[in-house]
């Protein structure tokens, strides 16, 4: 068996060599040999998420919105100077799942402070 990574786009095995791109025969995608090593390598760094003054969030921490924010859907605003205990990091566009007195949210850390 080949020992070609699996394609960034449909996920699946059946690639192979092509010059200095990779080929997936399935969905036609093609990428570079050189971005296919460099993102194992970042891979393993992890993704680093930091609030609005650049300080490195991790779970746990404790912020303060620094901005009001309405929630989508409902009538409720998160206030400014709102403290949130106990935060959790999460992939993708919101990083910050966090539990409120007004419910659960995913914030953005953007819009957060740490403490």
């Amino acid at each position: 068996m080949s020992t070609n990574t699996p394609c960034p786009q449909c996920s699946m095995e059946n690639t192979y060599p092509d010059g200095a791109n990779y080929v997936c025969a399935d969905c036609g995608y093609e990428w570079p040999m050189q971005e296919a090593a460099g993102a194992d390598a970042s891979a393993d760094a992890g993704d680093v998420v930091k609030d609005s003054n650049g300080n490195v969030l991790a779970d746990g921490d404790s912020v303060v919105l620094i901005k009001d924010l309405k929630v989508k859907g409902s009538s409720t605003t998160l206030k400014v100077g709102t403290k949130v205990k106990s935060i959790r990091l999460v992939g993708g566009d919101h990083e910050v799942d966090c539990k409120m007195d007004a419910g659960n949210f995913m914030l953005k850390a953007c819009y957060l402070r740490k403490v």
